[in-house]
């Protein structure tokens, strides 16, 4: 068949169906078609993709591996041109879907308390919130906009500040109790140093001392990959922790963590930026709604 003959939107539509309903028959009430023209046209797919998506049984329905791949991107890829129809018609307003991946602390901290009043402004956008501490491929992920932390390296993406935070060694009072508040780096040797399970800018604990700085490794027993979870088990007296004052103001204010070694703290502060690709002409309007709401409302410090 002649590629402009093939309706790729209206084949992924019904393929889509199918997978959401569970079944040919119930894809078929749903598309207002009959069952065979429905098995007929994934079958018509299945040969010009050239592999099996379904695989089918009287009794049971399931998707073959490249059929589980293929919905998630025929499904993302309807999405993006229903938003993309939205957009079109509402002009300059912004509205659509905005894919946002940032870490849980950003999330928990800053992010959570203004997201309602985000929305509220812009009753047209929704928000694909996808959380993790690791730095992701925008491209590969579609990601719009993503919130990091640390400073950015030269590439191909476009950053905003969203200003930069101190850093703290923290423990719990029963933990420091337990094992003693340390005073010196030396002291760190008997405590447990709760570390990130990914390579971060500096790998250890910079710590300040006869004008110069020592890395301490985050030799503990438990790393993660997030920093919320790091915070979580120093509260509950696993270790010291150090992260960004930000996300343990409120803990040390109430009593739950306690700041540990300050006059050895090097003063380092972590930068946070909202990063988005910035080539193949302008921004959607949603995007650039967001960025502007962050540099404005979602600043750390």
């Amino acid at each position: 068949m002649p590629r402009s003959e093939i309706n790729r939107s209206g084949e992924m539509q019904v393929f889509v169906c199918v997978v959401e309903q569970g079944g040919f028959s119930a894809a078929a009430r749903a598309c207002h078609m009959t069952p065979s023209a429905v098995s007929k046209l994934v079958a018509r797919l299945e040969a010009r993709l050239g592999t099996r998506l379904v695989n089918r049984s009287t009794r049971a329905f399931r998707l073959t591996p490249e059929g589980s791949a293929f919905y998630e991107r025929a499904a993302r890829i309807l999405a993006d041109i229903e938003d993309a129809e939205r957009g079109a018609a509402a002009g300059e307003q912004p509205v659509g879907r905005i894919r946002l991946n940032t870490s849980a602390s950003y999330a928990t901290h800053i992010l959570s308390p203004i997201l309602a009043e985000f929305l509220g402004a812009y009753p047209g956008v929704s928000i694909d919130l996808m959380l993790t501490d690791v730095i992701v491929d925008l491209l590969a992920e579609r990601t719009d906009v993503a919130v990091r932390a640390g400073p950015m390296k030269s590439s191909s993406l476009v950053a905003r500040k969203l200003g930069e935070t101190a850093m703290v060694i923290v423990g719990a009072p029963a933990y420091l109790e337990r094992l003693g508040t340390p005073r010196t780096i030396e002291d760190l040797e008997r405590h447990n140093r709760l570390g990130f399970s990914y390579v971060r800018t500096v790998d250890g604990w910079p710590l300040g001392r006869a004008g110069d700085t020592v890395v301490v490794p985050a030799a503990g027993r438990v790393r993660a990959s997030d920093g919320e979870a790091l915070r979580h088990i120093a509260i509950g007296g696993g270790g010291l922790a150090r992260l960004a004052a930000f996300t343990v103001r409120a803990d040390v204010a109430a009593g739950r963590l306690v700041p540990v070694l300050e006059d050895l703290n090097p003063g380092d502060r972590e930068a946070f930026h909202a990063v988005y690709i910035g080539q193949g002409g302008p921004l959607p309007v949603r995007v650039r709604a967001l960025l502007d709401f962050l540099a404005e409302r979602g600043r750390v410090g």
